[in-house]
């Protein structure tokens, strides 16, 4: 991991590919948060001595916090944010659990700056200054701190201050958890129902495998072995390595061996995201968030201008981007890094010219045809889903027809989500697990008897 981990989710504009005789209509980016602290503290005691405490977090404490002033008016307040810890004492620049670092806000940054160069000064599909309150840009996050926080830091990469004219500012937008799409929505209980199904099927499947790690492994988590459901799970391991790799924080050197860490990325890879393989999870999970992306995009096709918008800008969480990617067959099977990124872009091609006597003499012809191009960080993808001759541009299997994208987002849409999401009345059933592709797939309804809601 180390630096290359880091740098492996950048953007890198030189590696964009502006495909000729196609124009660019509309650009939506998902963009996982920058680097942070970990969710919890884990192998903080020797011989690990992983930090329980991360000074990185110095560059936002320092805020002007609005207020409401005396006769309604609105003042500001200078502020200074620090945190305390139990015993009373409080220390400038340590970070919370969870909480986007100051390096997470480079990184994020470092993002906004990339999509400037390739939109903004290498296409000019964007303006180089703009009126926020024209529809051309459109902000959403999830409800953390730390995901707003980096698309606060995106957005001043692509448009720094002084960029927005006629005193507009941009809007931010976060909605109510019942209707968040960004992630896997854990208010749908039959989505949890699922996900605890599938995990404890990558339980039976991995944790006989990573009983081969205990004699290297155990000593740092308390003499405990190492599982899908151990503790700390193997999940809450992958987690901290991560995020204590990426700011070279030390760890033992087990943890740097990719013998050691690999398995354990595959376990909790398949403990998350193989649920993803089945439809009424990604119905419940993502269903909604393509039936969105794929209306926004549709509507851009059908009223050209008429649309404004031209560039969305979602922030969100590593669930997001695996969840994405399963569920359009494209995942690499591997855990995404802090800022990685999915792009979906808006393509318009050229009208088919008139055939017939009858269109020649009128001069009519057919629309100009729209596609789609799934890009992950630096790398388009060709999706399966677009592989049929006549569902891709010809010759060009990265970009697939705006119709063929739609018609696979309508069919995973739910029709009342609120009602599929209701959970089962039976209180258990076994799991039936077949082999397919070498995965453990659940074919059978799943209802656990108890639902673990896990940590992002």
């Amino acid at each position: 991991m180390g630096t290359g981990y880091r740098e492996n989710a950048l953007i890198d504009p030189s590696a964009y590919d502006s495909p000729a005789g196609l124009s660019l209509e509309q650009v939506h980016v998902y963009v996982r948060h920058g680097e942070r602290t970990p969710v919890g503290n884990r192998m903080t005691s020797p011989p690990a001595s992983i930090p329980e405490f991360w000074p990185f977090c110095r560059v936002a404490r320092q805020f002007n916090a609005a207020v409401l002033g005396h006769g309604h008016a609105r003042e500001t307040q200078e502020l200074l944010r620090v945190t305390e810890r139990k015993d009373g004492t409080s220390v400038d620049g340590e970070c919370m659990l969870g909480e986007l670092t100051d390096l997470g806000r480079q990184s994020t940054l470092g993002i906004g700056t990339a999509l400037h160069d390739i939109y903004v000064k290498r296409l000019n599909f964007l303006p180089d200054a703009i009126d926020a309150t024209t529809g051309i840009i459109y902000l959403r996050s999830t409800a953390f701190p730390r995901t707003i926080e980096s698309l606060q830091q995106v957005l001043h990469g692509i448009y720094p201050t002084g960029k927005f004219l006629n005193g507009s500012v941009p809007r931010i937008r976060v909605r109510h958890p019942i209707d968040e799409n960004l992630m896997g929505n854990n208010a749908c209980a039959r989505f949890k129902e699922l996900m605890a199904g599938f995990e404890r099927a990558a339980a039976e499947k991995y944790n006989p495998l990573l009983t081969t790690l205990d004699g290297r492994l155990s000593r740092y988590i308390g003499g405990n072995p190492v599982r899908i459901d151990g503790k700390p799970r193997a999940s809450g391991i992958l987690d901290t390595i991560r995020a204590a790799v990426s700011h070279d924080v030390k760890v033992p050197a087990e943890f740097k061996d990719p013998e050691i860490m690999r398995p354990i990325e595959e376990a909790v890879v398949a403990e998350w995201f193989d649920g993803y393989k089945n439809d009424e999870v990604r119905r419940l999970a993502v269903g909604r968030l393509l039936e969105e992306l794929s209306s926004r995009m549709a509507s851009k096709a059908s009223k050209g201008n008429a649309d404004p918008l031209k560039i969305a800008i979602n922030a969100c969480h590593d669930t997001s981007l695996a969840g994405l990617s399963q569920t359009l067959d494209v995942f690499d099977g591997r855990w995404p890094h802090f800022t990685a990124s999915i792009t979906f872009e808006l393509f318009k091609g050229t009208p088919t010219a008139p055939k017939g006597v009858f269109q020649k003499f009128f001069g009519s012809s057919e629309p100009a045809p729209h596609y789609v191009r799934m890009r992950y960080g630096n790398r388009s993808l060709k999706l399966p889903l677009c592989a049929a001759p006549g569902r891709h541009l010809l010759g060009s299997p990265e970009f697939c027809t705006l119709e063929a994208f739609s018609k696979r987002a309508t069919e995973l849409a739910p029709i009342d989500w609120e009602s599929e999401c209701q959970a089962t009345t039976t209180s258990k059933a076994k799991l039936k697990i077949t082999k397919a592709a070498d995965a453990a797939v659940v074919t059978q309804q799943i209802v656990p008897a108890k639902v673990v809601v896990k940590e992002i």
